[in-house]
C-alpha cells in the first residue's frame, strides 16, 4: 500500500508530502487545478517515462519519492533478482534534471528506470485514458482467470499444482530421449573412432596422478645421472695420478716419522696427519655413485611420454583422461543398450504425457467453468456502470502443452450490439474503459490488500445512479486493498475513506498546486462545490450531506 508521496519541483507543484491510508482515497478539485499533474508525479515514481515538460519553470531537477508500507511477493522477486534487500518498507525515487537525464533508486540502491517500472508495475495498477492497464495484456489473462477461479473452485490450487508437476516429468522424460536420440546418432557414426579410443584408453589405463608421478621419477632419475659425473670427478680428484690422497698424506706422515730428535717435535703434526688420511679414506668410500637402471629411466619416459600424447590426443589434461575413458565407454555401452533404453523412456514419456493431458483436461474444464462465471460476475456489474450494452467473453485457444496447461486464454469485450468483439483497449474509450477495468477488478478482486490502484477519468460522461454504482464499486474494490481515484464526481467522493482537496493558488505572478487533507465541513463543502459550481447553495450542502456515505 502507498503510504505517502513526496512532491518536489514538478509542473505546478513546488514541494508537497501526502499521506494516503488504506482504503478509498478521493482526490477532487477544480479544473486545471493540478489532477493529472498529481498522477504523473505518481506515475514518473514508478517508472513511467519522463521529460523536461515535468519540470517547475525555473527549477535544474525535480524529485519524487513514493513510499510502500510492504514489499508484496510480486516485487519481492523482482527486488531478489536485483540484490535488493526489503524487509520493511519500500521506498522508490526518481530524479529529473534539467538536461532530461534521470536517476532512480529502490530503497536507496540505484537501479535502472526499467527496472524501476518493473517494480512499479507490481505494486500500482493505474487505470486512466492514457495508462497501460495490467489486464489490456493479454498474457496476463490466463493468470487472472486462475486467480479467479481459485476463490471459486475447490482444490483448483492442487489442480494448477497436478498439471505443473505432471509437465515438468513430462518435459523430463522427454528431454532425456531427446538427448539420448541426439548422442546416439552421433556415436552410433563414430562407433570406429569410440571402440578404437576406448581399447587405446583401456590398454593405457591412465590414473589419476599418474603423470605428475612420472615426471617427478623421470626428474629425479636424470639429476641422479648428473649427480654421478660429479661424484666421479671429485673421486678423481681426491686420487690424483693414480695415488690416493689419503695415502699420499700417510707419507707425509711417515717421513716425518723419521726424524732423529727425541721426543720428536712434529709428534703432534704426524697425529693429525694420520687422523686426516682417515677421513679422506672414509670420504673417498662414500664417492662412489649408485647403479643407474636405465631400463627404468626407459619405461618411465615411454609411460609418461604415452600418457601427454593421449591427453593431446583428445583435448584434455592427463588427469581428465580416466573420465575420457568413462566418457566414451558410456558412449559404447549405450549404442550397445540403445533399444532397452529407449523403450523405456519412450515408455516414461508416454505415461507422463498421458498423466499431464488427463490434468490438462480437467484444467481445461475447470478454466472454460470459470470462465462463464467470470463473464456472469462481470455482465452483472456493467448495467450500473452505463454498460448495459457491452459484453464480455473469455476466448480459450488451444496452446503448446506447458506448466500452466494447454489453454491461451484471452478477454475479449464489445461495448455495442452487433459489434464485433475485439481486445479489451481496441474496444472502449478512455471512461467506458476505466469503468470496465473497475468491474472486472471488483470481480476479481482477491485478498491482496498490498496493492494499490489508482483510476482516473472513472467518472466521465456519468452521473446519478451511475456515479453513485461507481462510488460503491470502488469503495467495494479499496476494502481489500487501496484505491486512489481522481474524481469529479459528487457520488463518488461520498465514498471516500479519505478526501484530498487539489487547489491552485496564484501568488506574485506563480502558480502552485497544494494538496489538503480535508473532514468534516471542509468536506461537506467540497462535494457542494463539485454539485453546484462555484456557489454553494443551501440545496447542494442538503445534497452533499446525503451523499457523504462516511
Amino acid at each position: 500500500m502507498l503510504v505517502s508521496l513526496s512532491i518536489s519541483n514538478i509542473v505546478l507543484i513546488e514541494r508537497l508530502n501526502l499521506e494516503f491510508g488504506s482504503g478509498l482515497n478521493i482526490l477532487t478539485g477544480e479544473t486545471g487545478a493540478g489532477k493529472s499533474i498529481l498522477l504523473d508525479a505518481l506515475s514518473m515514481a514508478l517508472g513511467a517515462r519522463s521529460d523536461t515538460g515535468l519540470l517547475r519553470h525555473g527549477c535544474d531537477s525535480a524529485s519524487v519519492v513514493a513510499e510502500f508500507d510492504t514489499c508484496p511477493a510480486t516485487a519481492k522477486s523482482i527486488l531478489d533478482d536485483n540484490g535488493i534487500e526489503c524487509d520493511g518498507p519500500l521506498i522508490l525515487r526518481r530524479t529529473l534534471g534539467a538536461d532530461g537525464k534521470s536517476r532512480a533508486w529502490v530503497n536507496d540502491t540505484p537501479v535502472s528506470v526499467k527496472t524501476l517500472k518493473q517494480i512499479g508495475d507490481a505494486l500500482v495498477e493505474i487505470h486512466g485514458q492514457f495508462a497501460n492497464h495490467t489486464l489490456l495484456d493479454p498474457a496476463t489473462h490466463r493468470a487472472a482467470l486462475d486467480e479467479f477461479a481459485a476463490r471459486r473452485i475447490r482444490d483448483y490450487d492442487k489442480l494448477l499444482a497436478a498439471v505443473k508437476d505432471a509437465y515438468n516429468a513430462y518435459h523430463a522424460a522427454d528431454t532425456q530421449l531427446k538427448n539420448l536420440r541426439e548422442m546416439l546418432d552421433r556415436a552410433a557414426s563414430e562407433r570406429e573412432f569410440l571402440e578404437h579410443n576406448v581399447a587405446e584408453l583401456r590398454a593405457l589405463n591412465p590414473q589419476p596422478g599418474e603423470e605428475s608421478e612420472l615426471a617427478a621419477r623421470r626428474a629425479a632419475m636424470m639429476n641422479a645421472e648428473k649427480n654421478a659425473a660429479i661424484l666421479s670427478e671429485a673421486a678423481d680428484a681426491i686420487s690424483p695420478r693414480g695415488q690416493s690422497l689419503d695415502a699420499a698424506i700417510c707419507t707425509v706422515a711417515h717421513i716425518l716419522g723419521r726424524i732423529k730428535t727425541d721426543p720428536n717435535p712434529y709428534a703432534a703434526q704426524i697425529e693429525r696427519l694420520f687422523d686426516a688420511a682417515e677421513i679422506v679414506s672414509d670420504v673417498a668410500g662414500t664417492l662412489t655413485p649408485p647403479d643407474a637402471d636405465m631400463d627404468d629411466m626407459d619405461a618411465i619416459e615411454e609411460r609418461l611420454f604415452a600418457i601427454r600424447a593421449a591427453a593431446r590426443k583428445h583435448r584434455v589434461t592427463p588427469d581428465e583422461l580416466p573420465q575420457t575413458y568413462e566418457k566414451m565407454t558410456a558412449q559404447l555401452n549405450a549404442i550397445d543398450n540403445s533399444d532397452a533404453e529407449l523403450k523405456k523412456l519412450k515408455s516414461d514419456v508416454k505415461k507422463y504425457r498421458a498423466a499431464f493431458d488427463q490434468y490438462a483436461e480437467q484444467l481445461t474444464a475447470a478454466r472454460d467453468a470459470a470462465a462463464n462465471a467470470m463473464r456472469a460476475a462481470l455482465l452483472a456489474e456493467l448495467p450500473d456502470l452505463k454498460l448495459g450494452q457491452a459484453d464480455f467473453a473469455v476466448v480459450n485457444n488451444p496452446a503448446a502443452p506447458s506448466v500452466h496447461g494447454t489453454d491461451d486464454i484471452l478477454f475479449m469485450i464489445k461495448t455495442n450490439p452487433g459489434a464485433p468483439f475485439a481486445p479489451l483497449h481496441k474496444s472502449a474509450s478512455g471512461g467506458e474503459l476505466a469503468r470496465l477495468m473497475l468491474a472486472m477488478r471488483v470481480v476479481l478482486a482477491g485478498d491482496d490488500n498490498a496493492h494499490t490502484f489508482v483510476f482516473d477519468e472513472v467518472d466521465t460522461g456519468i452521473s446519478g445512479a451511475t456515479a453513485s454504482a461507481v462510488g460503491l464499486r470502488l469503495n467495494k474494490l479499496a476494502n481489500g486493498s487501496q484505491a486512489l481515484v481522481i474524481t469529479h464526481s459528487a457520488q463518488v467522493a461520498g465514498y471516500a475513506d479519505r478526501h484530498y482537496k487539489i487547489s491552485k493558488t496564484v501568488k506574485n505572478d506563480v502558480t502552485t498546486t497544494t494538496v489538503m487533507e480535508i473532514s468534516g465541513n471542509d468536506r461537506l463543502n467540497e462535494i457542494a462545490r463539485i454539485i453546484s459550481g462555484e456557489k454553494i447553495t443551501p440545496q447542494s450542502l442538503a445534497t452533499a450531506k446525503t451523499l457523504i456515505h462516511k
